[in-house]
């Protein structure tokens, strides 16, 4: 492998080379929502809506901003009064911070049967996964040695990086670019993955290298 990220069909060798339900599930997850591992490993039986098509994600990675509703000064999470008007602020506060601290996002049908059958076959109630975030580490690292997904390269530094639970949610990142890197499309993908700036996604539009292959292209129009 030399490429920077994982495509789409070695994202599926990946997959198939689980030997368990449990490992198939949590790769479709990572690849198929693009959450980080942390979130997938907080995702509750709750927090699917299997009718609605949707996932509900706790956002484990946000700074939180707030602002005084009255004058604008800037808060933080723990104030109750602002400091520049003096009133008091900790309810909404509080409201933001349980809107922040939550996502809403859209999952394909055949995952969410995937999710129906361990939930039922396994009678799981609270956390979809009982694992740690070390084990999930090395289930995904054992597929990809399995599916002889050895490492990937980055040819900017040439540094090497192994098959990780992150290289799923880049994955999904750049084939959401490759399929369209229009500035809705950048916007939704920035909803969708809990990126606070856009600069942040915008990073994943120049790995796909379709930025730079359209400029190039036009230039022979």
């Amino acid at each position: 492998m030399t490429e920077v990220y994982l495509e789409s069909e070695e994202v599926n060798q990946l997959e198939n080379s689980a030997q368990y339900l449990r490992d198939k599930l949590l790769i479709r997850l990572l690849s198929m929502l693009g959450c980080r591992i942390s979130e997938a490993l907080a995702i509750k039986v709750e927090d699917i809506d299997f009718k609605r098509e949707k996932v509900t994600i706790l956002h484990l990675k946000t700074r939180l901003k707030f602002s005084c509703p009255e004058c604008g000064t800037r808060l933080s999470k723990h104030h109750k009064f602002c400091p520049g008007c003096g009133i008091s602020v900790d309810v909404p506060v509080s409201k933001a911070l349980e809107l922040k601290r939550h996502r809403i996002v859209p999952l394909d049908r055949q995952t969410l049967e995937m999710l129906r059958e361990y939930i039922t076959r396994d009678g799981t109630k609270g956390r979809i996964f009982s694992i740690s975030r070390f084990q999930a580490y090395h289930i995904v690292r054992d597929c990809a040695r399995r599916a002889g997904l050895n490492e990937l390269i980055n040819p900017e530094t040439g540094k090497k990086h192994k098959v990780s639970p992150h290289r799923l949610r880049d994955a999904f990142a750049v084939h959401a670019v490759q399929v369209d890197d229009s500035g809705d499309g950048l916007r939704l993908l920035q909803e969708h993955l809990g990126h606070q700036s856009i600069t942040t996604t915008m990073k994943y539009r120049k790995i796909s290298g379709e930025e730079a292959k359209e400029w190039y292209d036009k230039l022979w129009q």
